[in-house]
């Protein structure tokens, strides 16, 4: 009797299980599946991706490569109807050339002596201010730094004109480095982003310093300073990068040659007219602009980054 109910038991029961064997190898076969459509997924996309910005870096970069094929080819080569991707002939004597008629050794120094002193009066009074306004409570302090942000929405175009009628007509300062270092010392952009890098060091340390005695230049020069070294490495280079390349206000105030710097030594160089433009040679010029601005960015470009995520997580 009981060997019979145990196979009753054991035949009722076998479906049930094989049912359920069958239902967890369907959720396996269909867990498999939905996990193979997401690897193929994954796998699509990310060759979308290195796809899209293959191209895109070719297009950013062929204008460089453009230029530094055509700094080494032969003006008949250059002006070619069918143009070249390799030179034929190689013409090295363009970057002597383009030397000369540059003066690049005059204005390689004016251009470093503007960018190196502008740098260094701009660190200090950003320094100074953006410690200011992040540790010093004072009437009226929330007020001015709104009004200063809100001259950053005001196109720097827009203050040519008063910049030039008080740095020329005011001051008489036209033909000086003077000119071109004043007008551009402040920058509420780096004072703003030096202030947000202030506000992350707790104020504990600051009261922990006052205790001790230590006076505010003090705490400033041995822990602010410190701390936001990588916002400040970023300020200098993004400061020497923008006197490098600046050229409209230094074609504006200065008209003599002994205080040209390299963007407006390199516009006004005798090229040539009409069909006989040196054209590789101005191209050669251009790459020897571009190149100390290239191996800045290349080796300092993790400190760009750096000094300005840092900046930007506390507001």
């Amino acid at each position: 009797m009981s060997d019979n109910i145990e196979n009753i038991d054991e035949n009722e029961v076998a479906p049930e299980v094989q049912k359920v064997d069958q239902s967890k190898l369907m959720k396996e076969k269909n867990v498999d599946a939905v996990s193979k459509k997401q690897v193929a997924m994954k796998v699509l996309v990310q060759i979308g991706l290195y796809a899209f910005l293959t191209i895109m870096a070719l297009i950013v970069l062929f204008p460089f490569y453009w230029m530094l094929m055509s700094s080494v080819k032969t003006i008949n080569e250059y002006n070619a109807v069918v143009p070249t991707l390799w030179p034929h002939q190689f013409r090295w004597e363009t970057y002597k050339v383009a030397f000369e008629r540059v003066d690049f050794g005059r204005v390689f120094l004016n251009t470093c002596f503007v960018g190196i002193v502008s740098t260094i009066l701009s660190l200090i009074i950003t320094v100074l201010s953006a410690y200011a306004f992040a540790r010093f409570d004072f009437k009226g302090k929330n007020i001015l730094f709104a009004a200063m942000l809100a001259t950053m929405m005001i196109p720097g175009e827009l203050f040519t004109i008063t910049n030039y009628i008080t740095v020329v007509s005011w001051f008489n300062w036209d033909n000086t480095f003077t000119a071109l270092i004043v007008p551009f010392l402040v920058s509420v952009f780096y004072i703003y982003l030096l202030r947000q890098n202030f506000m992350q060091i707790p104020n504990e340390l600051y009261l922990a310093a006052k205790v001790d005695g230590t006076s505010d230049l003090k705490y400033l020069w041995k822990v602010m300073i410190p701390l936001s070294a990588p916002t400040l490495i970023s300020i200098t280079i993004l400061k020497m990068m923008g006197s490098w390349n600046s050229y409209v206000w230094p074609n504006l105030v200065n008209n003599d040659k002994a205080y040209w710097l390299m963007t407006v030594a390199l516009r006004a160089a005798d090229w040539g007219e009409g069909s006989n433009v040196d054209f590789p040679a101005q191209m050669a010029a251009v790459v020897l602009v571009t190149i100390p601005l290239f191996l800045v960015f290349l080796f300092f470009r993790k400190y760009i980054m750096r000094g300005v995520s840092r900046s930007g997580i506390k507001g």
